[in-house]
């Protein structure tokens, strides 16, 4: 039923008659830069035919999302062959219930699955049922059993598509135009799948970067650019315009394009070096880097403090062109995969990085050891003043492995601290955190102790 409804609203649509011509699209070329935070730059440019004094123009296959504020339009070859005087957003798109809405209080005839046809005035309409005047009575028609509805004469306003219109000044002629504009509906983000080796001293790491589009509108063939840094917006109260349904679950892979990368005020520009349709309401995944192998280490932490039985495994590399890497990387999830016995790759775990430099570390949280294991616990304390006291501990880091490993044991103390006593050489990573680099060995225990003065 729905599906015979909305094919009379859009015949009923299409039998209206415009005033002013849709723009024709010829020779259409559309430049697409997408930014991390819901936001786009479309760029549209085509040759259009205008009309000399004052006409009117509508450009259609616009974003449904669009901000009409941020609309900029010149004509390339000649900036003043035509100007906008005012500037209507039209998104007042056809659809069965905004084609009821437009017919209350004026006649329809609806058909029922059995056969039997109503005619009268539309009162009134909701998701169960339509209400009519018929002669000098009232029917009620539950939706469910509509199987048809006739529309008689089209109203006007109604469109299939986001539509600018215009009234221009114009000198006339036919000129190239380009049309620039703000969207949101429109997003991309970057992840990556790293497989380490066994010796988990190398990983391959291989980057992606997945667009959602539910702006309203596919953008055919367009130069793509992804910006990549936190770009400011003014937050702005909710718009009156409705937001699009939700992308289908489609996904476009494109695997082996090319991303060249360069420096935008204080972000990173990625240019796809050939063109790409991004379709309306669908997530389309492009090829960032290809994979590349680069060095890196696996640390083993204990912060007894933050989680007194657990500690975390974590693989650490250096995005340096000496590791491997050494390119600007956008924030994303990272999942990690390595061989098991059988050469078959698992799944070992994932963590998210923010925008990371060249020649920054990465460090990618990736799980809790099963093997290895720690036990903090305060083995005494006493007060020396009325504003300093001393504090023993007691780390037991035992490794049930039939390898060694070392282990990063992180302590805290705060105001003005000092470690009086200690087992183990630590190092100072700041203020309020230390750390002791220990091995312990094979299906052993290592145990650090210290005391720490701290003054306030």
């Amino acid at each position: 039923m729905r599906n015979r409804v909305l094919a009379a609203a859009v015949t009923a649509a299409s039998a209206l008659a415009l005033t002013a011509p849709p723009a024709a699209p010829a020779e259409r070329q559309v430049a697409l830069t997408i930014y991390n935070n819901d936001l786009a730059l479309v760029k549209d440019r085509r040759t259009l035919d205008f009309g000399s004094g004052r006409t009117e123009l509508r450009f259609t296959d616009v974003a449904a999302q669009i901000d009409p504020t941020s609309v900029s339009f010149t004509t390339v070859d000649d900036p003043g062959a035509a100007r906008i005087l005012e500037q209507n957003f039209q998104y007042d798109l056809v659809s069965a219930d905004r084609l009821l809405q437009k017919y209350i209080d004026a006649p329809l005839e609806v058909v029922l699955k059995d056969g039997k046809l109503h005619a009268g005035t539309l009162l009134s309409f909701d998701g169960a049922a339509l209400v009519l005047k018929e002669g000098d009575g009232l029917v009620s028609l539950e939706r469910g059993q509509v199987a048809e509805i006739r529309y008689g004469k089209a109203p006007g306003g109604l469109l299939t598509r986001p539509t600018l219109e215009w009234l221009l000044d114009s000198r006339g002629g036919t000129h190239p135009a380009e049309l620039r504009y703000l969207t949101s509906g429109i997003s991309w983000h970057a992840e990556y799948v790293g497989v380490a080796n066994a010796a988990n001293d190398r990983l391959e790491l291989s980057g992606w970067v997945s667009l959602d589009n539910h702006s309203g509108v596919t953008y055919p063939d367009a130069t793509l650019k992804l910006v990549a840094g936190d770009v400011r917006k003014v937050p702005e109260a909710p718009e009156r315009v409705p937001r699009v349904m939700a992308a289908k679950a489609l996904v476009a892979s494109e695997a082996g394009a090319q991303f060249e990368e360069e420096g935008f005020f204080e972000y990173h520009l990625y240019t796809l070096q050939r063109p790409a349709t991004v379709a309306d309401r669908e997530i389309k995944q492009l090829s960032l880097f290809p994979a590349t192998s680069l060095k890196c280490r696996k640390v083993f932490t204990y912060d007894g403090s933050r989680d007194p039985k657990k500690v975390r495994v974590t693989l650490e590399a250096k995005n340096s062109k000496e590791a491997g890497l050494g390119i600007p990387l956008p924030k994303g999830k990272v999942r990690v995969y390595q061989e098991d016995a059988s050469k078959s790759l698992q799944f070992a775990g994932e963590d998210m990085i923010d925008h990371t430099p060249k020649d920054e570390m990465l460090r990618l949280y990736v799980g809790d050891a099963f093997d290895v294991v720690g036990e903090r616990r305060q083995v005494d304390t006493r007060r020396i003043s009325d504003r300093a006291n001393e504090s023993s501990y007691e780390i037991k880091i035992r490794n049930h492995k039939a390898e060694p490993v070392t282990v990063v044991v992180v302590e805290h103390a705060w105001g003005d601290w000092t470690v009086t006593q200690k087992s183990h050489e630590f190092h100072k990573k700041d203020s309020s955190t230390f750390e002791f680099e220990v091995d312990v060995p094979a299906n052993g225990e290592t145990v650090v102790t210290y005391t720490v003065r701290q003054t306030w």
